[in-house]
């Protein structure tokens, strides 16, 4: 007896599950995934000027010009200066310790001006601003040290010895339209 071999049916996935599955796991690659944002500079704009109101006067004497080229050398008040060297004279310029007449009258009084050319690499910007906010950052550490032993950013926000220093040390910083030349 001769005994015919079955045919075996193949084995079939099933597909119509398949879907769901895929669809699944994107959402869930989604959701568990972050995504980096860069987040930029962080600078608190003033209002716009009123029209009707002239600016007020500026003494040459408290305006500090920094000028940075398309090569990233830096003029403070037409004088070269290397980037590391930009905060010492900030803080000097602010601090005026020796009252000298060329140097801001006082803290209240200095204002940074920053101006670049268009082609100025991006990092030497950011380098320039960082000094800028750094000299800042340390005349307000030294003046909370000594008032109130601690250092700026341990005091805490909205208290009225920040409020105190922050009014001693107003970070006055001109960003200037930069030129095309």
């Amino acid at each position: 007896m001769l005994l015919k071999k079955r045919k075996r049916e193949d084995a079939e996935i099933n597909g119509s599950s398949l879907a769901d599955i895929a669809f699944l796991l994107l959402i869930f690659f989604l959701v568990t995934t972050t995504i980096n944002v860069d987040t930029g500079i962080g600078l608190v704009l003033p209002p716009p000027p009123d029209p009707t109101q002239e600016p007020p006067p500026i003494r040459q004497r408290n305006l500090l010009n920094i000028l940075v080229n398309a090569q990233g050398q830096v003029l403070l008040d037409g004088q070269p200066a290397s980037v590391t060297q930009v905060k010492d004279k900030v803080k000097e310029f602010i601090d005026n310790p020796t009252n000298n007449t060329e140097l801001a009258e006082s803290p209240e009084k200095a204002i940074i001006s920053i101006k670049t050319q268009r082609q100025t690499p991006y990092r030497i910007y950011i380098d320039m601003l960082d000094e800028v906010k750094s000299a800042y950052r340390e005349l307000r550490d030294q003046l909370s040290q000594q008032r109130y032993g601690v250092l700026y950013n341990v005091l805490e926000d909205d208290s009225e010895q920040q409020d105190f220093v922050k009014s001693a040390y107003p970070q006055k910083i001109s960003i200037a339209e930069p030129d095309d030349t």
